[in-house]
Formats: structure tokens, C-alpha cells, sequence
């Protein structure tokens, strides 16, 4: 039996290939639609922050496995314990040896947090979003720089992206400037489009692409000169012999003067505002 009138009908309306463009989630996965979906994840951030009035940031990078103390001391004794049960395991004895080097660094997260508070406490006034807090919007120095600013009850923003074990966003992020990316590249553009200043904690791999894009871009003139704050002198020395790259000729001494050294979170706020004179006071002016 043929098929009605009514049947053939409702099945064009249920046709793929009667659905708007606009609405076809199939056809914006296709590999061919990658500029379009390349574009819309560079527009969807732009207009939210343009609807949020948001007209500069200041960018936080940093390890998403550094914690508070409490946490960092439960992971300790948790590792102690695993390494005492079986004292001939290496990887337990190596995992307490991480565990210690993580609590010495939980600083860090006070750190971010209290830098975080100055900056929001300091630029958002009277309505202005000025200066806002960005972060990959993960945890650890992420989620510190994010709670700073919920601390003082002002915006921050957060560029979290897609991995193959999810990384949810931490809960300090204002809702409405959360996003989420699946370019790399794109998300890396946001951080820089409205920063004028980035504040970079110990972190690994995504710390360092970060930073290296950052410096790349602004050595070559791509990005407006901004400061760039490494936080712990001694773990950056440690890290990376920056004036090896000038003793073997591959960057110019003045590439270094890109970089900036501090302790603590007064010192990059006061780094942020000698840079910034015409917007905000040191914190000695205040």
C-alpha cells in the first residue's frame, strides 16, 4: 500500500535537509563547516562581553593542580599513607614527593586569590568593568583568581574548553561569562583580544603554551605590549635559563624586558598599574 498524502507530507517536514541551516546541528559538525563553527566561537564570546560592557581584562594562568592548603595537606597525608602500607612501591614514594611540592606551592592559590580581590575591588566601580579577571576557568590558580573576585562580588570570566576527560568550570565564575571552546586557537585569541595585563603562576604544559603565545605575540607586534608577570622568580629560574636564548643569539636582549618578576599579589598589582598610570594609582597612591 502506497504511502498517503499525509505521510509523504510528514516526511519532508522530517527531512534534514528541510531543516533551517541556522537550526541543523548535523550540518554545523561537518568537516567543511569548521570556518563557520571557527567563527562562531570567536563571535559568541565578543558579543557576551560586548553586551557586559566588558572593555578590558587582565589574564591569570596558571597550574590547575595547585590547591588551597587544607586540600593540599589532605592530598599529602592521603599519599603518606598509601607509601607507608607499601613502603617498597616507587610510584607511592614519588607520589608523596608531588604531594609536598604541591603544598609548598599552595601559596600560590592565596596568592591569585588575593591578587584577584585587589584587581576586582580596585577597577570595578560605579558599573565599570574594567580590568576584569580572566581565567582558563578550571581549577587550582584558575578557580583561585575566579574566587578572588567572587570574594569581592564582581565579575570574572572564564574560557574553559573541551578535553577528553571533561574539565568542569569552577564555581567562582560569574554565569554569564562562562564559556566554553573547542579551538584551542580561539580561545587562546580571546584571552589576549581585551588583557592588558597577564599574570602567569607555576603551571605545566597549558601554562607554558599559554605564556610562550602570549610572548610570541607581543615580541612580534601581533598583540599591544602589555606586562607579563611571572609569579616565583625561583621557579621560572629553575624552569627556564631565559638568558640562555639570548647568549645563543635566537632572541634580543630587550625581548627580556617583556617579563616581569613577583612574590606576591601587591607587587604585581603595583607591576599592572605603573603600566596603566592613566587608568588606576599604584597602591601606594591609593
Amino acid at each position: 500500500m502506497p504511502p498517503t498524502h499525509d505521510q509523504l507530507c510528514d516526511a519532508i517536514l522530517k527531512s534534514p535537509s528541510y531543516r533551517l541551516a541556522e537550526d541543523d546541528v548535523d550540518l554545523l559538525a561537518r568537516h567543511e563547516l569548521r570556518p563557520v563553527r571557527l567563527q562562531l566561537e570567536l563571535l559568541k564570546p565578543e558579543l557576551i562581553q560586548q553586551d557586559h560592557d566588558i572593555h578590558s581584562t587582565i589574564v591569570v594562568f596558571g597550574g590547575a593542580r595547585i590547591m588551597e592548603r587544607g586540600l593540599a595537606e589532605q592530598r599529602l597525608a592521603a599519599a603518606r599513607q598509601d607509601s607507608n602500607a607499601a613502603p617498597d612501591r616507587t610510584d607511592l614514594q614519588r607520589a608523596v614527593r608531588t604531594a609536598e611540592r604541591l603544598l609548598a606551592k599552595s601559596r600560590y592559590y592565596d596568592e591569585a586569590r588575593e591578587f584577584a580581590r585587589i584587581v576586582s575591588s580596585t577597577c570595578q566601580l560605579d558599573g565599570r568593568c574594567e580590568f576584569v579577571i580572566v581565567t582558563g576557568g578550571g581549577p587550582g590558580i584558575m578557580e583561585a583568581a575566579n574566587r578572588g573576585a567572587f570574594d569581592v562580588g564582581a565579575k570574572s570570566i572564564g574560557y574553559n574548553i573541551t578535553l577528553p576527560h571533561e574539565q568542569a568550570p569552577n564555581p567562582f565564575i560569574t554565569p554569564d561569562l562562562c564559556f566554553r571552546f573547542h579551538y584551542f586557537a580561539i580561545r587562546k585569541m580571546h584571552f589576549l583580544l581585551r588583557a592588558r595585563a597577564l599574570l602567569a603562576f607555576p603551571g605545566g604544559f597549558g601554562t607554558m603554551d599559554e605564556l610562550f603565545e602570549a610572548l610570541t605575540l607581543i615580541q612580534t607586534g601581533k598583540s599591544e605590549r602589555i606586562p607579563i608577570i611571572l609569579f616565583g622568580r625561583d621557579f621560572w629560574n629553575e624552569l627556564i635559563n631565559w638568558n640562555f636564548f639570548v647568549d645563543e643569539g635566537v632572541i634580543s636582549p630587550e625581548d627580556l624586558d617583556l617579563i616581569h618578576y613577583a612574590e606576591t599579589a601587591q607587587q604585581a598589582w603595583d607591576i599592572v598599574a605603573r603600566h596603566h598610570p592613566e587608568r588606576i594609582k599604584p597602591a601606594s597612591g591609593r
